[in-house]
């Protein structure tokens, strides 16, 4: 049985549909957007394969220029890129691009969508995408989009013949196709017809391109201007199209703003090519659903009446719009009749949601009525109870009363209370926290081509669309109407000022193992120190779960009376119970308040995307290596952020973090070895001025290592004391056959012997960025290359130079390290390990 209060105290948690938000943006120009928008019944979904795929200036016009329903649906969250900003890599990566996804839509107006496919990293050709994605599901996905947001354009980034280079990228232009069919087809998914029913799109167009020295456009494709200038925005489409792709920070696509005449071309795939306009055959009007002329007529007296002085004017207007959307789809018969025929998600059905949405969005808007809800803390423990302000301010004469807020939809006993003008409001509210805020694509364990998601109800939607929501009822012009708004945590930050921030559900109590590999190169053994924080008032123990050839202890350690908040550690000993090489994983089971839990706490914080914490399993890997090492002291120029210091401290090395003084001023004579971050000569400019001391360090004695860099923006080209060109070539095959075409090389042999097992248990790829052009002074030790490509011998370039001795890889240790690949760390320290004159 429901509870009616005026404000409702609820212990339930909450399943919104749609997408609740904070209070969009009043102002009068997107008032004004909003309003055109209204009256047209059109939309477009984008496809692409990755985070920054997506053409921005096309999806701004389409969505703020022509007021199209417009979507991206990015096939992955860009999970195998490299990272310019920091050290995430894999799943955390494609959780800070998510939100630099969600990021730039809000600046280009356009909604985001994702499927289950995991970005494995670069892949050569589509069927080595295919191979490692599970192509059904993911096509099923697709469909799932579509059939949901019922596009009348669908538009692909790339073509299927493969000149968008990636796998990725031709392997999403082929499941476009397939799926642009198959949305249409009632036998294709069919146990997604429960909830939404066939689409088939007008037609699929290929946005051709001209990038670097590939143009694939031509006079002769249909072309669009879509350079345009909005006023309402003040702002051309160029302009917004750069502020957005700006926001793929992680990747390093800051663009300048563009104003002028712009085109873009398209090549017609499947349907009605266009002819005139993209939308060709294809009715955009209120024309398109049974009984929606009369809607348009109102709609237009609304948008001639608007005065940008007295927005709140046309409120009583747009509330007798909405009461006529409703009132047709609830009480016309021959609509019924239509929906009877044609199914529960007919054209009007579809529009009517739609346009129901956005109806009252603008009738808030133009109302004056700013709402929002917090919680009192940023985290709060599951079983607990969550105190959250709903607060409420109405900044016009509208005429607005207030009916209450709630958790549960629907459990609002209107009070029909006059809202006072400008008089702030705050009402306070409880809920339960039943569910952790993790992603839904991280609930659990996934293979290396999909997540795995256990409900397909929530595939598409790129954050949870379930997380907790209260409910706002306003009588408006004498007709209730319901809003969400999410529950997010807000606080000021001094040099930032209001920051807002999701609302965290974790554990009780969360482990984090120090360190994401512990590598043994003896039976030693190493304290492996937890870290564990509580999220409530907490009694219980922490143990690691014990594994067969390891020794741990203690068996368990016991915690009593823990507060929320309370930090502490916990060290634990642990050793190989042989020399033998193996690798487990090791985890943390947590006993709080008589239940278990085996989750840690990860933070993510950047000031361009909102907070991300996720609860990653409490693991950490233990690898026992066959291990030699040589030298003791490493000097390390950071570049864009790698995990490489941490590896090698973990097996014995002291890492020093060099800065441009240091290089500049002290004596380099005293590190064994220099190495250079992955991407340092493209992010550090400075490299280019501590060069020749670095090409001293070499002659008189040094060794240095610089791992890979991007073959564009160097900030010098002569990295090395003898030419070579930095170039994009990759071997994508993590288990590519490795050659040695110099056996006897010392970095094949000191101090450790490598052989064709040292290459056994590599991840993502073999290598990136390799180098060419390879002056006939280095000695390239090694050569591989992906199924059907010729042998590549870049990957590792070796010379002495003076006393010292100078190396190149391109292998990408930057990811083997951290995965624990026992291969990787016997071959890196060979790199970092120059023999004995």
């Amino acid at each position: 049985m429901k509870r009616f209060l005026p404000v409702l105290i609820a212990l339930l948690s909450v399943c919104s549909s749609g997408y609740p938000q904070a209070s969009p943006p009043a102002d009068i120009g997107s008032i004004q957007q909003n309003l055109k928008k209204l009256n047209v019944l059109g939309s477009v979904l984008y496809i692409a394969a990755h985070p920054d795929d997506e053409n921005t200036r096309l999806l701004g016009y389409l969505a703020q220029e022509k007021h199209y329903r417009t979507g991206y649906l990015s096939l992955t969250r860009g999970d195998g890129g490299q990272n310019l900003i920091g050290t995430e890599q894999g799943e955390l990566l494609g959780l800070i691009r998510t939100q630099e996804l969600l990021a730039a839509r809000r600046l280009d107006g356009a909604e985001q969508f994702f499927s289950r496919a995991n970005d494995f990293g670069f892949s050569k050709n589509p069927e080595e995408t295919l191979k490692f994605w599970d192509k059904d599901k993911v096509l099923g996905d697709m469909v799932w989009v579509i059939r949901n947001f019922r596009p009348d354009v669908m538009i692909c980034r790339f073509p299927t013949t493969g000149e968008g280079g990636h796998g990725n990228h031709t392997a999403s232009a082929i499941l476009a196709q397939e799926a642009f069919s198959a949305a249409a087809d009632p036998k294709r998914y069919p146990q997604q017809l429960k909830y939404v029913s066939v689409w088939q799109a007008k037609r699929l167009l290929w946005n051709t391109f001209s990038f670097g020295s590939v143009n694939t456009t031509s006079p002769d494709q249909f072309k669009i201007n879509v350079g345009g200038y909005n006023p309402l925005l003040g702002k051309s489409y160029g302009e917004i199209a750069a502020e957005s792709r700006s926001n793929h920070k992680s990747q390093g696509f800051g663009s300048a703003r563009q104003r002028g005449d712009a085109f873009e071309f398209f090549k017609t795939i499947l349907g009605d090519a266009p002819k005139a306009d993209l939308m060709d055959g294809v009715d955009v009007s209120w024309n398109r659903t049974p009984f929606g002329a009369p809607i348009a007529v109102q709609i237009e007296k609304i948008t001639k009446a608007f005065n940008s002085d007295a927005p709140q004017a046309s409120v009583p207007a747009l509330v007798a719009l909405l009461g006529d959307v409703n009132q047709t789809v609830a009480t016309n018969k021959a609509f019924q009749t239509v929906r009877l025929t044609e199914g529960a998600n007919t054209a009007y059905d579809y529009w009517h949601k739609q346009k129901t949405k956005e109806l009252k969005e603008l009738i808030a808007q133009c109302a004056g009525l700013w709402f929002e809800a917090y919680a009192d803390e940023p985290a709060y423990a599951l079983g607990d109870v969550i105190k959250i302000r709903a607060q409420i301010i109405k900044q016009s004469d509208a005429a607005v009363n207030f009916g209450g807020v709630s958790i549960v939809e629907g459990g609002i006993a209107g009070t029909n209370t006059p809202l006072a003008q400008n008089q702030l409001q705050t009402f306070n509210l409880t809920l339960k926290a039943e569910k952790l805020s993790q992603p839904y694509w991280l609930e659990s364990p996934h293979g290396i081509g999909s997540y795995t998601i256990n409900d397909d109800l929530k595939v598409g939607n790129p954050e949870n669309p379930d997380a907790p929501a209260v409910i706002f009822l306003f009588n408006i012009n004498g007709k209730p109407i319901e809003f969400d708004r999410t529950v997010q945590f807000k606080y000021v930050d001094p040099a930032r000022g209001e920051i807002y921030q999701p609302l965290a559900i974790a554990p009780p109590v969360t482990a984090n193992i120090a360190e994401h590999v512990y590598a043994f190169n003896n039976t030693q053994p190493q304290t492996v120190q937890v870290k564990l924080k509580s999220f409530t008032n907490a009694s219980g123990s922490i143990s690691l779960k014990p594994l067969a050839d390891w020794q741990i202890s203690p068996a368990k350690v016991d915690f009593d009376g823990k507060n929320k908040g309370d930090e502490w550690i916990v060290n634990f000993n642990v050793s190989p119970a042989n020399t033998k090489t193996s690798t487990a994983v090791l985890q943390a089971n947590i006993t709080a308040n008589g239940k278990t839990f085996a989750q840690g706490l990860l933070d993510i914080r950047y000031n361009h995307v909102p907070a991300i914490t996720i609860f990653p399993p409490a693991e950490a890997k233990l690898v026992n290596i066959d291990l030699k090492t040589a030298g003791k002291k490493i000097g390390y120029i950071a570049g864009a952020g790698d995990l490489i210091p941490e590896s090698l401290r973990e097996i014995g090395y002291e890492v020093h973090l060099l800065t441009e003084s240091e290089v500049i001023n002290s004596n380099l004579a005293v590190y064994d070895a220099i190495i250079t971050g992955v991407r340092a000569y493209n992010v550090n400019e400075r490299l280019a001025y501590e060069q020749p001391k670095l090409m001293e360090y070499v002659k008189n004695g040094g060794n240095l290592l610089v791992q890979y860099n991007n073959n564009n923006g160097l900030v010098t080209r002569n990295i090395g004391p003898y030419p070579f060109t930095v170039v994009n070539q990759r071997v994508t095959e993590e288990d590519a056959r490795v050659t040695f075409s110099d056996p006897s090389s010392p970095v094949l042999n000191y101090p450790n012997k490598i052989t064709d097992a040292d290459f056994n248990g590599w991840i993502q790829e073999r290598g990136l960025y390799f180098v060419d052009n390879i002056d006939s002074r280095y000695n390239t030790p090694l050569q591989m290359n992906d199924t059907s490509m010729a042998p590549n011998k870049g990957a590792l370039i070796v010379t002495n130079y003076g006393k010292g001795r100078f190396v190149y890889t391109s292998f990408a240790f930057f990811r083997e390290l951290p995965a624990g690949v026992p291969g990787a760390y016997r071959l890196f320290v060979n790199l970092l390990s120059k023999p004995k004159n």
